[in-house]
């Protein structure tokens, strides 16, 4: 679900089921023409549909951060931190366009980045993003 579904009379029937933030990361540098902005949100709105969807009433997404840059993993590692001192005991942090990584931004539970994905999933897309969320929640459960 989206940040802006959600309604500060229900937050306290939602929020034991709402475990987890995904927090989308465009990276955008300033210097793409419109098409191309277009493109990257249409690329990262197809990731995130493969989290949204299957996993609905579980997730919500937050605003994304557009612009990338120098201090954006640092940023990023914030917006985890304080998304995770808000109650939420996941916080993933999705990108369709850079290879980031949990190094890069060690207060998330999950990275999904695109290209790695692609790289180590290759066609198996959905089944490799749906793997990864099951697998960041069972790995606290043991």
């Amino acid at each position: 679900m989206k940040f802006s579904e959600v309604e500060a009379e229900g937050w306290g029937e939602l929020a034991p089921f709402v475990d987890t933030c995904l927090i989308p990361y465009t990276g955008l540098s300033g210097e793409e023409m419109p098409w191309e902005v277009t493109a990257a949100l249409e690329r990262l709105r197809d990731l995130m549909d493969l989290i949204e969807i299957p996993f609905k009433g579980r997730v919500v997404t937050y605003p994304a951060l557009q612009y990338g840059g120098e201090g954006a993993s640092v940023l990023l590692s914030s917006i985890c931190s304080k998304a995770s001192a808000a109650g939420f005991a996941y916080v993933v942090v999705i990108t369709a366009d850079h290879e980031l990584t949990q190094d890069e931004v060690p207060e998330c539970s999950l990275v999904l980045s695109l290209p790695k994905l692609q790289q180590e999933a290759g066609v198996k897309l959905k089944s490799a993003v749906s793997q990864s969320i099951s697998k960041m929640w069972t790995a606290n459960l043991t």
